[in-house]
């Protein structure tokens, strides 16, 4: 059996949450796409998915290897685009949103030079904290920092992203310094509000296990900036993103803590909701950060 057609088949009923469905978007019986599943477990020697006669549920290992697999169906017809399309030039209007903070500044500046390579690409960027529903709300593409994202959209992991817990020597000098994640319910924490994309709470490392807090705080924002510029001001813990605070720690103006306990980096992703025909335009979008964001020198240049 055509080993790629197996992979995306996976991805198909990952996304759909059914084999029923997967079967109707491909036009086959769902007995052949149970088949290819069984096919692709017994290969890989995993169970990929649990299915019951209600739900159906990607193991740890399925949800790992569902990422690997998007990227590498997108990978795959990059591949093709850029051999079939030939001389062939990107065109037409793409549409980008984006977090607000990381938008200003990783995306935004990056759009002029990318315009540049594609003369006939026109662009609109929202930049908003909120998760934006790029399907209902029409959006090309997004750029999401965080967790790894809703599984029925395709992901494309563009870089890690690691967070630290800061504060302002002021800050720690009054409050005092936690030793244990455990602790922060008594500090003042600077906390993103529930209807923006930090919606799992800050993570750490606790006895092997990464775990996730969702912490009181007198002060919430839906704007991550202003969380930062608060922390500034020395009103209270909070828990950022290292190209955010990158320039404060090593001002002295920031300093983090519990550093012992930081969970593994996350992910900074392009989602979009189909791999199947996707334009040029953001095929080559997609890439381009890709490249910006995996040359080494980015992130110390970018500030």
């Amino acid at each position: 059996m055509d080993r790629l057609k197996q992979i995306e088949t996976f991805v198909a009923v990952a996304s759909k949450g059914s084999l029923t469905a997967a079967a109707t978007l491909e036009g086959v019986a769902p007995a052949v796409i149970g088949r290819r599943m069984d096919a692709l477990e017994a290969r890989l020697g995993v169970k990929l998915l649990v299915r019951t006669t209600r739900r159906l549920q990607l193991t740890h290992e399925g949800a790992a290897f569902l990422e690997d697999c998007q990227r590498l169906i997108t990978d795959f017809n990059s591949a093709e685009a850029s051999v079939s399309a030939g001389g062939v030039k990107a065109s037409g209007h793409l549409r980008i949103t984006a977090p607000g903070g990381f938008g200003r500044r990783h995306v935004a500046p990056l759009v002029p030079e990318f315009l540049a390579q594609h003369p006939e690409v026109s662009l609109s960027l929202n930049l908003s904290d909120r998760v934006v529903d790029i399907v209902n709300e029409s959006y090309d593409c997004a750029v999401r920092v965080g967790d790894f994202p809703d599984s029925s959209l395709v992901a494309v992991r563009l870089a890690d992203n690691r967070r630290l817990c800061v504060a302002t020597p002021a800050y720690l000098a009054r409050a005092g310094t936690p030793q244990h994640p455990a602790e922060l319910p008594r500090h003042d924490c600077l906390v993103l509000s529930s209807d923006a994309s930090q919606t799992r709470g800050w993570a750490f490392a606790v006895d092997g296990e990464v775990q996730h807090l969702r912490l009181p705080g007198r002060l919430d924002c839906s704007d991550g900036q202003v969380l930062h510029a608060w922390c500034l001001q020395g009103l209270g813990l909070a828990w950022r993103s290292t190209w955010e605070v990158r320039a404060d720690l090593a001002a002295g103006r920031l300093v983090s803590v519990l550093d012992d306990f930081a969970a593994p980096p996350n992910g900074i992703y392009a989602m979009f909701p189909s791999a199947r025909h996707l334009p040029l335009r953001v095929r080559l979008w997609i890439d381009f950060l890709k490249h910006s964001y995996g040359d080494p020198g980015y992130w110390e240049r970018a500030g």
